[in-house]
């Protein structure tokens, strides 16, 4: 493949060239889904090796609240979209209105997690060193929580810099890269909810 049959290749929808940053957030984001393939087939292995008692994913987990928290996230993927589209036509205050969104979606999403995690830890007396399930499934869901948290803060000092006038449809750049991220995390967790709160029950 000629260079510029491969920079054409690695290009945005739009038409555009990928930039070094663009490169680099999807190296990035390559390690990432090596990083939780390996604990999801972690996970998946142990699974029904299990031999130390106490609570299965079955009794354990609650599908209906992570339903929730599922549609929240799912939901955050729409709301960012449509917040990065209004921002690169010039909707200042529609981007600020949908990137707000996203984040109490996201907030919403992983105070979901918190009260599950509190469940299980204060009624099912689930923690990480209680058997194998819990130590494979913490790793993962806390792994992924994390990185939720990470995006809610960048798109809280994103929200912060657009209150102050320096996000616009001028350098739109910064909220691509965060969105990119965004539906990254929302696919993983699509991954992770079917493994976990569906096959492996």
């Amino acid at each position: 493949m000629s260079t510029a049959a491969a920079t054409h290749a690695m290009a945005t929808p739009d038409g555009r060239a990928l930039s070094t940053v663009q490169y680099g957030l999807l190296s990035f984001l390559v390690s990432e889904v090596a990083l939780f393939g390996t604990l999801i087939v972690t996970y998946i292995f142990y699974l029904s090796r299990d031999v130390m008692g106490g609570p299965t994913p079955a009794k354990a987990l609650s599908l209906p609240l992570v339903l929730g928290m599922t549609a929240c996230l799912l939901g955050s993927s729409a709301t960012i979209h449509f917040a990065e589209r209004a921002l690169r036509r010039g909707s200042d205050g529609r981007f600020l209105l949908l990137w707000a969104a996203t984040i109490g979606l996201g907030v919403a999403f992983l105070g979901g997690t918190a009260f599950e995690w509190h469940d299980l830890i204060e009624r099912q007396h689930l923690t990480i060193s209680r058997n194998l399930f819990g130590t494979t499934y913490y790793t993962l869901v806390g792994l992924h929580a994390l990185h939720v948290s990470g995006g809610v803060v960048v798109m809280l000092i994103v929200l912060g810099l657009a209150l102050r006038r320096q996000v616009s449809a001028a350098n739109p750049a910064g909220v691509g890269l965060v969105s990119w991220y965004w539906h990254f995390v929302d696919g993983v967790w699509v991954v992770v909810f079917t493994v976990v709160y569906l096959v492996g029950r």
